[in-house]
C-alpha cells in the first residue's frame, strides 16, 4: 500500500510536508536501524549546532567539528537543513554563516538556517547567504514573533521559511496534561514558569474551546491546533515532536481539518483571552533568544 500524497511547503527551492517530523525525542536506541523502505532521498533531512554546556557556540571550529560528527552518526554524505542552534553573542554571525557557505558550496549541507536569531542577526546574515528557514517556537501560547517588526515579519521580507518548533504547546494543548503535577519531574516542562499550576485553567480554557471546533472535524484538539498553526501563512511549517507513531499520524491527520475564517477568528480570540504569566523558558536560558552579534572586524 502506498503512502499518502501530503500537501507541501517550500524550504529554498525544496517541497517539504506541510507538518514536519520533530525527532528529538526519538533515537536509533528507541526507535531501531532504518528499513530498507527509508530512502535517504525521500527525506529532507534537518539537523543544527551551537549548544554546548557553556552556552551557544557558533565559531567555524566547533560548527565544522560537530557537522563531521553528524555526518558520520547519521550515516549521510550531507545534511539538507543545517541550522544555527542558537545565536553565539561572542561571534560576529557573520563569520558563522561564512563558514557554513563554504559547506554550501562543498555540498556537505544544501540549506542553512537559523534558530531563534533577533531580526537583525536574520538580516545580517542573510546579506552573507541565504537563509533558507529560522527555527522558532511558535504556538499559541508563544507569539513573539507576530509582534510588528519581530522576526516574521522579517522573514517575510527576505523570503525566509518560519519552521515552528512546539506548535502544540510542548504537547499541553492535546489534553493530555490537565495540571502541573502531571508533569514528571524530570520532563523540562515542569520548571517552564509558562507551564506553571497558575496558568493552567487557562490552558484547560483554551483546551477546551479547540476541542469545541474539533467536534465539527472529527478532529482533536491538537490536530485544530497544528490546522491553525498551518492557517497562519503557506511560510508556516509546524514541526511538532513526538515518541510515537499513534501520534505521528495523529499530526498528520491535522490536515483533514479545514477551519473557516469564523473558525480562525474564534481561535485567535480565544488565544488573546488566555495570556499565560511567566517566559517559555526557564530564565537562565532566556537571554539565548532573539540574540544580535558583534560587529565583524573592520579590514
Amino acid at each position: 500500500m502506498s503512502a499518502p500524497t501530503l500537501p507541501t511547503r517550500r524550504i529554498g527551492k525544496d517541497s517539504v510536508s506541510a507538518i514536519g517530523f520533530g525527532a528529538m525525542g526519538i533515537g536509533g536506541l528507541d526507535y531501531g536501524a532504518p528499513g530498507d523502505d527509508e530512502t535517504r532521498f525521500k527525506i529532507f533531512l534537518a539537523s543544527k549546532f551551537g549548544i554546548t554546556p557553556k552556552g551557544p557556540n557558533g565559531s567555524p571550529e566547533y560548527m565544522k567539528q560537530q557537522l563531521s560528527q553528524s555526518l558520520e552518526l547519521l550515516g549521510v554524505d550531507a545534511i539538507d537543513l543545517y541550522y544555527v542552534h542558537r545565536i553565539d553573542h561572542t561571534t560576529p554571525i557573520e563569520t558563522t554563516i561564512g563558514a557554513l557557505a563554504e559547506l554550501v558550496k562543498g555540498g556537505k549541507i544544501r540549506y542553512i538556517g537559523l534558530s531563534e536569531p533577533s531580526p537583525t542577526t536574520l538580516r545580517r546574515a542573510h546579506k552573507v547567504h541565504p537563509i533558507a528557514a529560522i527555527q522558532v517556537e511558535y504556538s499559541p501560547f508563544v507569539l513573539d514573533i507576530e509582534q510588528k517588526g519581530h522576526l516574521l515579519e522579517t522573514a517575510r521580507e527576505l523570503g525566509v521559511t518560519v519552521v515552528a518548533y512546539s506548535p502544540l504547546g510542548r504537547g499541553l494543548l492535546t489534553g493530555q496534561i490537565t495540571s502541573n503535577a502531571d508533569i514528571p519531574d524530570y520532563d523540562m516542562r515542569k520548571g517552564i514558569p509558562k507551564y506553571s499550576e497558575a496558568n493552567f485553567p487557562k490552558i484547560i480554557s483554551l483546551t477546551n474551546k479547540l476541542r469545541e471546533i474539533g467536534v465539527r472535524y472529527n478532529a482533536t484538539s491538537g490536530q485544530v491546533t497544528l490546522a491553525f498553526m498551518l492557517a497562519q501563512g503557506d511560510d508556516i511549517i509546524p514541526i511538532p515532536g513526538t515518541k510515537k507513531i499513534k501520534y505521528t499520524e495523529e499530526n498528520i491527520g491535522a490536515l483533514r481539518a479545514k477551519l473557516t475564517p469564523e473558525d480562525i477568528k474564534g481561535i485567535r480570540e480565544a488565544i488573546n483571552e488566555t495570556e499565560l504569566t511567566g517566559g517559555q523558558y526557564p530564565e537562565a536560558y532566556m537571554s539565548w533568544l532573539y540574540r544580535d552579534t558583534p560587529e565583524p572586524p573592520t579590514a
